[in-house]
């Protein structure tokens, strides 16, 4: 088992050379222990309302100047259907926290998903009431990502004003979530303003303590039009903005960083699905996809979203595959996952921890 010593040693450790053994490394045990097939969500972005003022989101509360959007049931189901003629097991509805996408609302479109469909539901809306996560578990949602961004308190504090006097937990949360059953995802950011080496480390390591079904990472990408995005161009900005660590103390929101963290959690948490990311795309439009699958990561979720709302969801600038359809890039990735050495999964794509963890539980409640 890989200790947190060893974990900070590789975070701290540059050069391709001295690194190629841990990217070999999570790569083979990618390939042991969950295969070669990369499984395909379809991402539709349903919402770019949103009732939190996070300090880099593009699509956070206040901000003028992006027409915003909630899109219809009809909408989402035309998404779902071009999801499943893309040969994609799972649809993910992602959006703002936005309540008004209501829990009855959001429960009917779930539950016409699963009728019409043979899709897999993933829901990622941010933070909910218990009722609310209830209900859509009930409707047939069969997972929810909600990251977690960093463990340090005090940091996601500062990035992450409370929405008035109700302050996140989002560790709460998680394992209210796995209560309900569904397959949980979480997931964090990498080179925050004010994050350390020791902080990263840590929220690694939440991962394995966490046993997550699927865990997502990508570099701090902050909308220029946010306060942290000020930061991140060197502007003076008011408020309590986390500001960036001396050299050698910060972690970098680069390429190399964002890929150590994907190669260590896939040995730290083996079983576990993990995407490669947009963010990582959108770093390197070239290769970050490529390289992410080849450094432990197991996942890809194009976008479905209708071109008319994509631009609006510009959660930060410049995210990869705005300006292709959801068929071209459903062709393209195929062929590149070909030439990868990789397959597209079939199916529903479930994470195989959390297979075992329900076949465990189901064993256990047939012999009580």
């Amino acid at each position: 088992m890989i200790t947190r010593a060893e974990v900070l040693d590789w975070l701290r450790t540059d050069g391709e050379a001295a690194l190629a053994p841990l990217w070999e490394r999570a790569d083979r045990v990618r390939r042991e222990r969950v295969g070669d097939a990369v499984h395909l969500r379809g991402l539709v972005e349903i919402s770019n309302h949103c009732v939190r003022r996070c300090t880099y989101c593009g699509i956070a509360c206040g901000r003028e100047g992006i027409p915003r959007y909630r899109m219809s049931a009809e909408e989402i189901l035309d998404a779902a259907r071009l999801t499943v003629r893309l040969g994609y097991g799972t649809l993910v509805l992602q959006g703002g926290e936005d309540f008004g996408l209501t829990g009855p609302w959001i429960a009917a479109v779930i539950r016409r998903i699963r009728t019409e469909t043979p899709l897999a539901v993933t829901l990622s809306l941010g933070e909910r009431r218990d009722e609310e996560l209830a209900l859509w578990r009930e409707a047939g949602a069969d997972r929810y990502l909600l990251r977690f961004e960093t463990a340090n308190r005090e940091l996601f504090d500062r990035i992450h004003p409370p929405l008035g006097t109700r302050r996140s937990d989002r560790f709460a949360q998680l394992a209210r979530l796995r209560e309900l059953g569904y397959e949980v995802g979480s997931g964090i950011m990498v080179g925050i303003p004010g994050q350390s080496w020791d902080d990263l480390a840590d929220d690694l390591l939440a991962f394995r303590t966490l046993d997550l079904d699927m865990i997502g990472i990508g570099p701090f990408l902050p909308h220029p039009a946010t306060p942290l995005g000020r930061v991140a161009l060197g502007e003076e900005v008011t408020g309590d903005q986390p500001r960036l660590l001396p050299a050698g103390e910060q972690v970098p929101n680069d390429e190399t960083t964002t890929l150590k963290a994907v190669a260590l959690t896939r040995l730290l948490c083996p079983e576990s699905n993990i995407p490669s990311t947009t963010a990582l795309a959108t770093i390197d439009p070239q290769h970050g996809r490529d390289r992410g699958l080849a450094c432990g990561a197991n996942v890809v979720m194009p976008n479905v979203t209708p071109a008319a709302y994509r631009a609006a969801y510009e959660i930060y600038p410049g995210k990869a595959g705005h300006g292709e359809t959801a068929e071209a890039y459903g062709r393209w990735l195929r062929e590149r996952l070909g030439t990868l050495g990789r397959s597209a999964g079939e199916g529903r794509g479930d994470a195989l921890v959390h297979r075992r963890r329900h076949a465990a539980a189901t064993s256990f409640e047939e012999t009580r």
